[in-house]
């Protein structure tokens, strides 16, 4: 094997492959990356029985041929090689690695004993990439990252005819996002517990592809989903289990809820909660025109401070965690967002709290994208005297 390749051009499809490379692999050829030149063409993948990485880029090849190599290695080597075309080659044993004047000899890896890197033929549809990167982004962090409970370390995709829904949990929140599908695979409702982690990746790397193919695979040898953005292809097993129900939780209507500048009542959070223990809540009263933000931290330190909001409907009191409320807001990805009050049985213990988009302050989204919080127990009034 013997091929030259543009040094960005490689460095980025090294980097991609091995990405997902597990940190602890089970075998140590489940840490290699696989280079594969063939025609005018390279190919370098990743796989570990659980997730693959695979993408191609133009080469010069001299030499057709396979190698495999540690694949952290490689992406570290490939990152920092000087400004010049990198050579590749492999002779007997060891891939020799040549860029300008840099040189690196690596031992290579039994390319013969390498599993079968898995290949989806068929395509269920597909979506507009920056629609589903900046989907993923909103839901995925609601995600558990709890291995207990591996079923809800995921994120729920349900498709139907025409839209995608990613829904993720993690006890404590629920997020959900809509999306326009475009069907190629027959029109039949499909779901997939995809790893929140693979979710997450993939939202990030094809962001920027005009259109992300998806495969959904179920029959009696696999269950996977494959992602496939220009040409570069993830795939990933799913999740066994029954995921929760948690659609349910979301309220028809809420004719109880405050409007408020998501970047001001962002800034007032983040300052208000300086003074607070790790885990704590902030105490925030809604009232027609404001909303109280209070804290109370260790060694006496407390912290107040009010943020203009429109109130419709009664006064409300509710007690949030900062950090899970933050994402709720910044997830809204709009100048405004309104926190909706759903109510319980219980007069002393409020109903979650739902977050979404608000085109201005009188105009409400479309709500495509929901965020439902889950309230701690009220604690006594901490205003400053």
């Amino acid at each position: 094997m013997r091929f030259t390749v543009n040094r960005d051009v490689f460095s980025e499809a090294v980097s991609f492959a091995v990405k997902l490379l597990p940190q602890r692999p089970t075998q140590p050829l489940l840490s290699g990356a696989l280079i594969e030149a063939e025609g005018e063409s390279l190919t370098v993948s990743s796989f570990d029985y659980e997730v693959s990485a695979r993408t191609s880029i133009t080469a010069v090849v001299t030499e057709p041929g396979r190698a495999l190599v540690s694949g952290r290695l490689l992406g570290e080597i490939a990152s920092r090689l000087p400004h010049s075309d990198v050579e590749v080659s492999l002779l007997d044993t060891r891939v020799e690695v040549r860029c300008g004047t840099a040189s690196f000899s690596l031992p290579a890896m039994p390319v013969e004993e390498y599993p079968q890197i898995p290949r989806v033929d068929t395509v269920s549809g597909s979506v507009p990439a920056d629609l589903f990167g900046d989907a993923i982004g909103q839901v995925s962090l609601a995600a558990s990252k709890d291995d207990v409970t591996p079923v809800i370390t995921g994120v729920q995709f349900e498709i139907d005819e025409n839209s995608l829904t990613m829904t993720a949990t993690d006890r404590y929140r629920v997020a959900t996002r809509g999306i326009d599908w475009e069907n190629e695979g027959g029109g039949e409702k499909l779901s997939a517990l995809v790893p929140s982690k693979i979710v997450t990746e993939v939202g990030k790397t094809f962001s920027g592809d005009g259109q992300v193919q998806v495969s959904i695979v179920k029959d009696s040898e696999r269950e996977l989903i494959a992602f496939t953005g220009g040409t570069k292809t993830v795939t990933s097993l799913l999740i066994k289990g029954n995921y929760p129900p948690v659609g349910r939780l979301f309220p028809d209507s809420v004719d109880n809820y405050a409007v408020v500048n998501t970047a001001e009542l962002v800034e007032a959070v983040g300052r208000v909660g300086l003074v607070l223990e790790r885990e704590a809540a902030l105490r925030f009263s809604f009232a027609e025109g404001t909303v109280t933000l209070e804290a109370a931290g260790t060694e006496s330190a407390q912290a107040v401070e009010t943020v203009d909001a429109h109130l419709v409907g009664e006064d409300m009191v509710v007690s949030l965690k900062p950090q899970f409320l933050l994402d709720g807001l910044r997830s809204t990805h709009s100048e405004f967002a309104r926190i909706a009050f759903t109510r319980t049985d219980n007069p002393g213990k409020p109903g979650p709290v739902l977050i979404t988009s608000q085109r201005s302050k009188d105009e409400a989204d479309e709500e495509s994208f929901r965020y439902l919080l889950q309230p701690n127990l009220l604690q006594p009034n901490l205003l400053l005297r």
